[in-house]
């Protein structure tokens, strides 16, 4: 007898959801998850929906002992530079050492840091946001769980709940209520427009360079790249590039005539422009101030003018 509810508690402390989940207990758990599984591919690149599906498949939804009493909702174990309060439950071996949190909340930050910070999850980290599968195999391949059939599990979760839909930008359904995600504009594709022939959108109220970058799956500090930002302060009516500017402005605009309020740095936007290309091209540096009526310069002397 002691050897059967051994092994069943070792089953509960495993991968596999215990006999406290319920389908209603997995549409709950997405339901109060979702935000901050978007918020934390924003800051991070982990996929939300595989950190969901880590959720439901580690703690049963948030149901299992190791969730009830320690928070702990990704199965994360102390290792040796953990200096955090601690809980003892069996899994592979009997009283093995798991993180204990003040909240779940904390246990979903400090596994999105758990994964940032190890190099053996490293090459996950240039996927795509959109390859959960890749995700889900790259997460197995690394030693994050001994169950041979993890990734499988994972991604059959995602599959069932749609949840690679938050990855996109996207909207889901769980159960009679409808998930949006944290994208203030899920309509991005349609607002997409061109200027000097690169790929763009125009900024309204409440977007940012994270939700545009989580749209569109391009990593964040490419995004700014493109655009010649260092920090992701933005301003409504700015064009946000989705690819990188170019040298120069079009043909059909050859110079600017400078109004009240504008930078360098707008203009550049406006049209298009390499930020460094149009300083060179009006012999400016970044922090010159403009004069409203001022001629600027969008392309080289000899080319077009």
């Amino acid at each position: 007898m002691y050897r059967i509810l051994t092994f069943l508690l070792l089953v509960c402390w495993s991968v596999s959801p215990c006999a406290g989940e319920t389908k209603n207990a997995r549409k709950a758990y997405i339901q109060k998850f979702s935000k901050i599984a978007i918020k934390e591919m924003v800051r991070t690149g982990i996929p939300a929906s595989i950190k969901l599906a880590q959720g439901i498949l580690e703690s049963s939804s948030g149901t299992s002992p190791l969730a009830q009493e320690g928070n702990n909702h990704f199965g994360i174990k102390c290792h040796e530079n953990w200096q955090g309060a601690t809980i003892r439950k069996h899994d592979n071996e009997r009283n093995e050492c798991f993180r204990k949190y003040k909240s779940p909340e904390e246990s979903w930050l400090d596994h999105s840091d758990f994964l940032t910070s190890r190099q053996r999850y490293a090459s996950l980290f240039q996927l795509r946001r959109t390859d959960y599968k890749g995700w889900a195999y790259g997460l197995q391949e690394a030693g994050y769980a001994t169950n041979s059939s993890y990734a499988e599990r994972l991604i059959r979760i995602i599959e069932e709940e749609g949840l690679d839909a938050l990855d996109r930008g996207e909207k889901i359904t769980t159960g009679n209520r409808v998930y949006v995600t944290n994208t203030p504009h899920a309509n991005y594709l349609e607002r997409r427009t061109k200027v000097n022939g690169i790929p763009c959108i125009t900024v309204r109220e409440g977007d940012t360079f994270d939700a545009i970058a989580t749209y569109f799956n391009i990593p964040l500090w490419k995004l700014l790249e493109y655009n010649d930002k260092r920090e992701t302060s933005i301003r409504v009516g700015m064009n946000v590039f989705l690819k990188a500017k170019k040298n120069k402005a079009s043909k059909s605009n050859t110079r600017h005539k400078v109004r009240e309020g504008e930078t360098a740095y707008w203009i550049s936007q406006m049209y298009g422009i390499k930020l460094y290309r149009l300083l060179e091209y009006n012999y400016l540096r970044a922090n010159d101030k403009l004069l409203p009526g001022e001629i600027l310069t969008l392309r080289e002397y000899n080319d077009g003018l």
